[in-house]
């Protein structure tokens, strides 16, 4: 832009840049036109010359982030050039709407460090001996930040609303799904295009189903899982072998192919507030009670006994991994085999895999000791219990002690794993900085959990991986193993 001289015939005592910001939640088209005119006219007034101007259109003031102009001003004007001495703007909420009011005064205070004043036109030129003045904007900081939060609110109840009366709040629908334009007698209008959106407030969307071909693959995805019983991964192996691009025209995989099949979309039913985000916070998901759903709002593309049959056997993969019903089976292999061991957890039909076990408890090992769970507890109280006939002062945290304020110690009982003729007590040496010494303990397993020794294993000596203790174990015995406590004993004294 050209230099924008006020009156040129008077004499320019300062001159400015000035910033304007128009957001799309706002119905105002000409916001930017009326702050520009605002301002020109208060800089007039006051003898001011306009060097540059800068204006987000669209933009959000809850942060700088995408406002591209207000960088640039910030940036390559305010923080290299000495040429000007204020940035003119209409008000505090042009500003921004910063929910930490304390970022706008920042964003205030960069300006000042490099010699230049933020003025709002509407408020007018700060005084220097004014001390209501800094109190009175950061009211108006707070106003705007107020402002913003309450839109959010009335937003987020007008699309409640809408989807509690079966209408489609926004957003782009899933694959096979379209978005159908009804007007105020609630007739269809037409089927809306990607970015297409209503342009009259009555009216209301609604989906209806998609392309012929998508909807092909919809129903062939939960035909093949509830019908065929086919895993995800072997669906979309089947959908890239015959071509069928995604919804993100790349490749099937079995997060996309699970994604549709959770969808109760596809049934007819019009679900809202899954998910939340407000106020550029991060995204949540929100628990299922908070969810809004309305059942029948539009056409589905797959029958209701369909989409349940599916649902149905995702509830038995989250029991079947449920860890309380892991471990219930793991017992239940115990009693009945007298042993544990991974090709039987394999081969039982209720549990999940060995490397599930894995994967949940750290080791097959570390899951058959949770199935005794609160005998070792009992054990590790009375463990405890001793070290403080010995030490002065024992602290307990949350899993491990403290003994006389000098060195932690980690308690892990262990029951003996049944392996053929044989049984090991199984020990997981803990490598976290604030443990030094993982004290094991292996006890019987004869109803009473007689504690049979002790196994002093320092952090810095132990390797990182479970330890099995057979009773034919000499070596690992010897390096580790003690009849009493004598060795905590030891290093307190």
């Amino acid at each position: 832009m050209e230099k924008w001289w006020i009156q040129p015939e008077q004499e320019i005592r300062k001159r400015s840049v000035t910033y304007y910001r128009h957001s799309m939640q706002e119905s105002q088209e000409n916001s930017i036109p009326i702050q520009r005119e605002h301002v020109r006219e208060w800089a007039q007034e006051h003898g001011i010359e306009i060097i540059k101007e800068f204006a987000d259109y669209g933009k959000s003031g809850l942060s700088i982030e995408h406002r591209e102009q207000f960088s640039d001003m910030l940036d390559n004007w305010v923080k290299k050039r000495d040429d000007f001495d204020y940035v003119l703007v209409f008000d505090v909420s042009r500003w921004g709407r910063f929910q930490d009011t304390d970022l706008s005064a920042a964003y205030s205070a960069e300006c000042k460090k490099h010699g230049k004043t933020v003025v709002y036109t509407s408020i007018g030129m700060p005084r220097d001996d004014d001390p209501l003045y800094p109190v009175y904007i950061g009211f108006e900081r707070f106003r705007a930040a107020q402002y913003s939060r309450e839109l959010s609110g009335k937003v987020f109840n007008g699309c409640k609303k809408v989807a509690e009366q079966g209408f489609r709040p926004g957003g782009t629908p899933p694959y096979g799904l379209r978005r159908l334009l009804l007007d105020e007698a609630r007739e269809p209008v037409q089927v809306l295009k990607p970015g297409q959106r209503k342009s009259i407030q009555n009216q209301r969307v609604t989906l209806t189903p998609g392309g012929e071909e998508e909807v092909k693959v919809i129903r062939r995805i939960f035909t093949e899982f509830a019908k065929d019983r086919k895993q995800e991964r072997e669906i979309a192996d089947g959908l890239n072998r015959d071509g069928i691009p995604s919804p993100g025209k790349a490749l099937w995989d079995a997060g996309k192919v699970r994604h549709i099949l959770t969808n109760e979309l596809y049934i007819g039913t019009m679900v809202y507030n899954k998910t939340s985000q407000r106020l550029l916070s991060p995204s949540r998901r929100n628990p299922k009670e908070e969810w809004v759903r309305t059942s029948g709002a539009f056409e589905g593309i797959i029958p209701k006994e369909l989409y349940w049959q599916a649902q149905e056997i995702f509830e038995e993969r989250r029991r079947r991994y449920d860890p309380v019903h892991m471990l219930e089976r793991l017992k239940h292999i115990s009693r009945e085999h007298g042993i544990v061991t991974r090709n039987l957890v394999n081969a039982d039909l209720e549990s999940p895999s060995a490397c599930s076990y894995a994967k949940r408890f750290g080791s097959m090992d570390m899951a058959f000791q949770k199935t005794f769970e609160d005998a070792l507890e009992q054990t590790r109280t009375v463990v405890i219990s001793h070290l403080r006939k010995i030490a002065d002062q024992v602290e307990e945290h949350s899993d491990f002690i403290v003994l006389n304020e000098s060195f932690t110690v980690l308690v892990q009982p262990s029951v003996p794993v049944p392996y053929g003729y044989y049984t090991y007590w199984a020990f997981r040496p803990d490598q976290r900085s604030v443990v030094d010494i993982t004290l094991g303990v292996p006890v019987s397993n004869s109803g009473k959990y007689d504690i049979l020794g002790y196994l002093a294993m320092p952090r810095l000596v132990m390797p990182h991986r479970s330890v099995r203790i057979f009773s034919t174990s000499d070596v690992k015995i010897e390096m580790y193993g003690h009849d009493g406590l004598d060795m905590i004993k030891a290093l307190i004294d």
